[in-house]
């Protein structure tokens, strides 16, 4: 590799290839990771020299004396059509080595992720304070870059951004983005909030919480009424609750916990896993601080906030890690190996499994608009529980008509019986007084024939007495 020609070549291949990072290291060939391994090229190993004089090209004053004082300094540089990338120049066993990583030219969307939709709310927030987490490598920058794109798009507000180096170059929109970077423009990430608070900001994007005054600073800067949004090395909401209070002296933990229970209003943490077609794809665990959260927060109670945030996803929107890989396996993205190898609790996700191909919840593979969001998976059970419930409403309904249907035509025919019965009793009586008319009537005709005969009688025996 001889001058930044060949360099600029690599990067070009490294895009071309859809490869996330250049590994530039003495003795070795460039090595590229795709989908999260190391590819090397078919080439001839790096001579430390070569490698040297590569690099201090592309440092200016500031980057050299940095390297001499730290042995690492971070940089930014692009390649014109290609991309931008953000390196880190190091020392390693007495030579220099670096990595490249690939910025894109083109700010991701939250589409183009496939981030869970709650991330579009976020973006309409006016204050407090909102961390991107994961380890290195997991796509923190970017989805930051995506959100801060969807403010620029929809919004009429001031953006200030504090980066080590720059990475995502963003252009006016509906907002106004100022773009600072540690070293050229500001001496520190505390300065830079610092002067920001000045600046007449509505929205204070810090490319990382690194330390303590960095952590005091954001905030401070959240509490007075800017949103702010930042990165943290965390895999998880927990522990970064845990890695902030933990940067405080003791003293002033209680203090930060108030703080952090007022003013924190969602933490992502993202995970990088393979997908079955390649590439890979983003698993996120989403907090957010619901009243239950900020009590768990103040009280210290940190280590109840996951399972709280696994029973708050109809609400909330919120979901666990677990849950998310739940909701890639389901959806078809990745395969349930890969999942329990990224799974913090693997007894855990493999219960979650059993348990919605069991109920029935959703087919393998089908495909949503974000496939790592949960909720979509939870309104799915939650519509079949409904539906289930109807069933078992109606089925209960129509077995209750049904008894009452019979018990009805029972009766029915009860009472037909008994009518019948009436009948024939009525005409019995009719006839028994049809009968007892008859025999009046002959009684009377019988009556009247003997009046007769002793009328006959009784004239004869008066007319003989008067002779």
């Amino acid at each position: 590799m001889s001058g930044n020609e060949h360099l600029d070549d690599l990067l070009k291949v490294m895009v071309e290839q859809n490869a996330s990072d250049l590994h530039l290291k003495a003795m070795r060939p460039p090595l590229f990771r795709r989908d999260g391994a190391l590819e090397p090229l078919k080439s001839a190993p790096l001579k430390p020299e070569v490698i040297e004089k590569t690099l201090m090209r592309l440092l200016k004053k500031r980057h050299i004396k940095e390297l001499e004082e730290k042995q690492s300094v971070d940089i930014g540089y692009s390649v014109p059509g290609v991309a931008r990338f953000r390196a880190n120049i190091f020392m390693q066993r007495g030579s220099y080595g670096a990595v490249f990583r690939a910025i894109p030219i083109e700010i991701p969307s939250l589409d183009d992720w496939g981030l869970p939709d709650v991330l579009l709310e976020l973006t309409q927030l006016n204050q407090g304070l909102v961390l991107v987490t994961g380890p290195t490598g997991s796509g923190k920058s970017s989805t930051l870059a995506a959100i801060i794109r969807k403010v620029n798009e929809t919004r009429k507000l001031h953006i200030l951004t504090a980066e080590d180096p720059i990475e995502f170059l963003f252009r006016d929109e509906l907002s106004a983005v100022t773009q600072r970077e540690i070293g050229m423009d500001a001496p520190s990430f505390q300065q830079a909030l610092r002067n920001a608070m000045r600046q007449d900001p509505d929205i204070i994007m810090v490319g990382e919480m690194r330390d303590l005054p960095t952590i005091e600073t954001a905030i401070t800067a959240s509490e007075t009424g800017h949103l702010v949004f930042s990165t943290l090395h965390t895999n998880s909401a927990a522990q970064s609750i845990d890695r902030i209070l933990d940067s405080f002296p003791s003293a002033q933990q209680k203090q930060v916990r108030m703080q952090l229970s007022l003013t924190m209003q969602a933490i992502l943490s993202l995970k990088l896993v393979q997908r079955i077609n390649g590439g890979r794809v983003a698993a996120v665990e989403v907090c957010r601080n619901s009243p239950i959260v900020s009590k768990m927060i103040a009280e210290n109670r940190i280590g109840e906030i996951e399972e709280e945030m696994a029973q708050s996803v109809a609400y909330y929107k919120m979901q666990t890690m677990n849950q998310s890989l739940t909701a890639l396996v389901v959806n078809g993205a990745i395969s349930r190996e890969v999942a329990m190898a990224a799974s913090p609790n693997q007894e855990e996700l493999d219960l979650g499994l059993r348990k919605i191909y069991y109920a029935g919840g959703s087919e393998e593979g089908e495909d949503m608009d974000s496939q790592s969001d949960y909720s979509k998976i939870e309104e799915l059970l939650e519509a079949k529980r409904l539906y289930t419930e109807l069933q078992d409403k109606f089925r209960f309904e129509i077995e209750s008509r049904e008894a009452r249907v019979k018990e009805l035509t029972e009766n029915k025919t009860e009472l037909e019986a008994k009518l019948q019965q009436a009948f024939k009793q009525l005409d019995r009586l009719l006839k028994e007084k049809e009968q007892m008319a008859q025999e009046k009537d002959k009684v009377r005709e019988l009556y009247e024939k003997k009046m007769q005969q002793m009328r006959k009688q009784f004239q004869e025996r008066l007319n003989a007495g008067r002779k």
